[in-house]
């Protein structure tokens, strides 16, 4: 395990084994953040929406307006499928929903399990995947005046402090209401108040070693963490409690066996 620190950074820890992550996340300072695992290490912490919006060349001039636009659009068609809509003020909520189901909405998952994120980080990658760890105690709206009036549940907050894109600020949480892979997958929400600008940058002015860190999971990693977090019963059909949910843990079923090893068809000791 290497350790590399820069003067007012975060962290950033190149992991070569299980044990070396686990020897991290479950002693204090990290033992009490909220993770996000992503596949490849090289990608900043950006929302999907700031993805969707970059990569295909929207203006920024036009992204509160596009931004609004989706949401109201959902609103009105989505309850074709649904028996309880949530209110309709409550933007918060609706986005949440428009996440669960893959639309692109400013809202970057995380979770408050490190095993959770650790699966997400190796389920699929063929390089060096990453858990980003951050400090929800430490995140607040430096940048903008009285941070608690930027809860984003709050009616018209969204509309208000969101969707102008003015201000650089983080607000961590969950809605009132969590659907069932929120909860199966020990999920929160970070939502921030820029959407050209990654978490990581957003808070560069700040001393950050308190706030972000940054767990490289070298792909020496995956064979044993994949296989122990199976162990764990996190998997696609636990943390995604449906159908699509079941057919995507397929996948690693092909991986795994109790009795020998699918790669080398070396057979485990009794």
């Amino acid at each position: 395990m290497t350790a590399r620190k820069r003067n007012r950074s975060y962290r950033v820890f190149r992991l070569e084994s299980w044990e070396a992550f686990l020897q991290l996340i479950t002693k204090p300072p990290y033992s009490n953040w909220a993770f996000r695992g992503e596949r490849d290490e090289r990608w900043p912490l950006y929302s999907s929406l700031s993805r969707y919006l970059q990569n295909f060349a929207v203006s920024r001039d036009a992204w509160p307006e596009q931004e609004g636009r989706i949401l109201r659009i959902f609103k009105r068609k989505a309850h074709q499928f649904l028996d309880k809509p949530p209110d309709a003020a409550d933007d918060f909520q609706w986005m949440a929903l428009m996440q669960h189901h893959g639309a692109p909405t400013r809202l970057i998952d995380f979770t408050w399990s490190p095993y959770v994120a650790a699966f997400f980080a190796l389920e699929r990658t063929l390089n060096d995947g990453v858990v980003w760890a951050m400090n929800p105690g430490a995140i607040d709206s430096s940048r903008a005046d009285k941070p608690l009036r930027m809860d984003p549940r709050n009616k018209g907050n969204f509309s208000r402090y969101y969707l102008k894109g003015r201000q650089r600020f983080i607000w961590m949480g969950e809605p009132h209401t969590m659907n069932r892979r929120l909860i199966a997958q020990s999920g929160t929400f970070a939502v921030p108040g820029v959407l050209d600008v990654p978490i990581e940058e957003m808070l560069s002015d700040r001393d950050q070693e308190n706030i972000l860190a940054k767990f490289i999971l070298t792909n020496a990693v995956r064979e044993v963490g994949m296989r122990e977090l199976y162990r764990m019963n996190i998997t696609y059909a636990t943390l995604f409690p449906d159908l699509e949910g079941l057919a995507r843990s397929m996948g690693y079923e092909l991986e795994f066996h109790w009795a020998y090893n699918p790669r080398t068809l070396e057979k485990f000791h009794t």
